[in-house]
């Protein structure tokens, strides 16, 4: 990172920004062009989880080649100025790079969206069984992560 001083090095408080984020951007690679998706996702013990429909691009893509990279990001306010070039934002991000992978049983599935819905609710569900096959879990094993605020 160029700016040192905006690095956040201490995980606890990467992983704060993972747990308070409400979108994550995950990026793929089509044929050396970049693609990228804000999806809904949770996160626990260094991997990232995602539900998609079982066919699709990012599908495809993860097949193609499992290596993703993934933003999550909180605006924390925008500092506004007289001058445009004084203008910016308070805000806190993670970038990271990681393993893509299907989850395929059941059991894998199920824990997959408990991480994401405990992300987002408090709640236990119950999921019908027609809906977990029909539906795709991504799991992202995290290899890096670097955050920053500004």
């Amino acid at each position: 990172m160029r700016r040192k001083e905006k690095q956040i090095t201490k995980t606890a408080d990467i992983e704060q920004i993972l747990k308070q984020g409400q979108i994550c951007r995950l990026g793929f690679v089509d044929n050396n062009v970049p693609y990228i998706v804000p999806l809904n996702y949770g996160y626990q013990d260094q991997a990232l989880y995602f539900h998609s429909a079982k066919q699709g691009r990012k599908i495809d893509l993860i097949r193609a080649n499992p290596l993703v990279c993934f933003e999550v990001d909180e605006l924390i306010k925008i500092k506004k100025a007289a001058n445009a070039c004084d203008w910016g934002l308070s805000f806190k991000s993670v970038i990271g790079t990681g393993t893509a992978h299907l989850l395929t049983t059941l059991e894998e599935k199920k824990t997959g969206l408990d991480i994401i819905m405990a992300h987002y609710s408090d709640r236990s569900f119950d999921y019908p069984l027609e809906m977990i096959e029909k539906t795709a879990v991504i799991k992202v094993t995290i290899q890096e992560m670097t955050g920053k605020q500004g």
